[in-house]
């Protein structure tokens, strides 16, 4: 058979020439993503005295493993206790904006409902315009949130994008399901309790996840609402330790009068302690993902 001959979805296949380019320029786009993600681990995890004589960064540790890094950010004091409040942010904030944004996109899905239109509006308005940093404070203030871990919390509670989704989603569900649920005298708390929420398991997982992950990784509102540091989620303790490289003692660790590791081991141990957590919550998201984004985007 000619190449020609031999069209997949309408394009002929590649030569080998063109496979051996491909799987090159494949191959130095992993390493590239791959590399520097080892040397944060192996760093992280190498021996005090090879981190020194290494200048700092270990591509592979040869002294076996030590765990003198995670044991010292671990041990109680300032990046403990971010952790504590990341996971706090980041648990209840996911809770919170499922509930609010599963409940909208199902008010929104409803066609018949009051305000229905002006709502749906209104959400996709704010998808178009920020109403800017300055004002956003302000309302922060004017409900007394300031320094509190619900500034953080509740103003990105709602994403109009995921709202959108959301209701994409149910607006695909069977109609037949639904109607045979009023006929039974369901209320439009137990359709979306009892029926909604089980058939969207998939939309539900994604935009967790979404949600998830925004938690996790937001600084900026800590930084511009928090002025006490105990309450600091651990990326804000990222960004001053290890963005803006600012050295890290043992009384901040909570480790007074004990020898520190480098403090190029500490800031990787401390940038692996922000990665783990979303590393492992991702494989059992992941067979949602597609599923989820898709079903809810092409059914609007």
């Amino acid at each position: 058979m000619s190449r020609q001959q031999a069209m997949v979805g309408g394009m002929p296949p590649p030569t080998r020439l063109e496979s051996i380019v491909k799987a090159i320029f494949l191959t130095a786009i992993c390493l590239v993503v791959v590399v520097p993600f080892i040397g944060v681990v192996s760093t992280s995890l190498a021996s005090p005295e090879q981190v020194i004589k290494a200048g700092g960064f270990v591509l592979l540790p040869t002294h076996g493993i030590d765990w003198s890094a995670y044991r010292s950010i671990l041990s109680g004091g300032t990046v403990t206790q971010a952790l504590l409040v990341s996971g706090f942010i980041t648990a209840v904030g996911t809770a919170i904006a499922l509930f609010l944004t599963c409940a909208l996109g199902w008010a929104l899905s409803r066609r018949g409902s009051v305000g229905n239109k002006a709502l749906l509006l209104l959400v996709l308005i704010s998808l178009l315009f920020n109403p800017g940093l300055i004002p956003s404070y302000l309302v922060v203030q004017q409900f007394g949130l300031l320094d509190s871990l619900w500034a953080v919390i509740l103003p990105t509670s709602v994403s109009a994008f995921n709202v959108i989704v959301v209701r994409a989603y149910f607006v695909g569900l069977p109609s037949e399901i639904l109607d045979s649920a009023r006929i039974d005298g369901a209320s439009e708390w137990k359709l979306f309790w009892h029926i909604g929420l089980p058939l969207s398991k998939a939309v539900v997982a994604v935009v967790g996840l979404f949600y998830g992950v925004s938690y996790w990784n937001s600084f900026f509102g800590a930084l511009l609402y928090l002025n006490d540091s105990s309450k600091w989620p651990l990326q804000l303790v990222l960004r001053t330790y290890v963005v803006n490289g600012v050295e890290i003692g043992a009384q901040d660790l909570g480790a007074a009068g004990e020898a520190l590791p480098p403090q190029t081991s500490i800031q990787m141990a401390i940038l692996m302690i922000s990665i783990v957590p979303i590393l492992c919550v991702y494989p059992f998201i992941q067979r949602h993902f597609a599923k989820g984004v898709l079903t809810g985007a092409v059914k609007g």
